[in-house]
């Protein structure tokens, strides 16, 4: 940023830390800035009428809520809910400073921009697994793209029912069946892929 951006950019700003699991802001929430990740992982998700809960998307270290912004931009209410995944860091960059920025700072247009089109790649993906996959695949699909590189995903079975819209019971009996089959094992809060190409095969349809 140039200078004056910079300067008008440290008027305000507040950083805040969240613990593993905390709500960081609420449906409905009026909302005071724009929520930069400095450290850990948020969670976006709605909830249905029958109290299920869904992942829209996942906040990392360097991105921008989008919906935040949204919301500064057009004066609206927060539409869903922020929950840490991992305990967080966070910058809040007060709106009025935002829109200042975003009228005169390149780096800040393009932070918007990066943004709007990752959440945008990311819902049409959510979107495709929705209607063009079952339950078997989405999971395939929800271990594959969340694993760590060692091929570990450190998430309790409530913790991705959560994500994936549906009961711990069907994910308990899926995660079972890829045991059974070998291609993951699993501990205490974890699950570690053991046959990544049988476990890459589930996402075929009729298996």
């Amino acid at each position: 940023m140039s200078p004056a951006g910079k300067k008008t950019f440290v008027q305000g700003l507040s950083i805040i830390s969240s613990l593993r699991s905390a709500v960081v802001l609420n449906k409905g929430q009026p909302v005071s800035g724009a929520y930069l990740v400095i450290a850990g992982r948020l969670r976006v998700y709605t909830i249905a009428p029958n109290g299920s809960e869904a992942t829209l998307y996942f906040i990392d270290p360097g991105e921008a809520c989008v919906l935040a912004i949204n919301c500064l931009f057009n004066d609206l209410l927060y539409p869903a809910w922020v929950q840490a995944e991992t305990k967080a860091t966070i910058a809040v960059i007060p709106g009025a400073i935002y829109r200042k920025l975003f009228e005169s700072e390149a780096v800040i247009q393009n932070l918007t921009v990066q943004a709007l089109s990752t959440l945008v790649y990311r819902l049409m993906a959510e979107l495709e697994q929705v209607h063009g996959a079952n339950h078997r695949q989405r999971l395939v699909q929800f271990i594959l793209t969340h694993a760590s590189a060692d091929g570990s995903l450190r998430m309790t079975q409530q913790q991705i029912a959560r994500h994936q819209g549906t009961t711990r019971e069907v994910i308990a009996r899926l995660i079972r069946e890829f045991v059974a089959r070998g291609f993951v094992r699993t501990r205490r809060g974890e699950i570690q892929i053991s046959n990544l190409i049988g476990l890459r095969r589930a996402l075929a349809p009729d298996r």
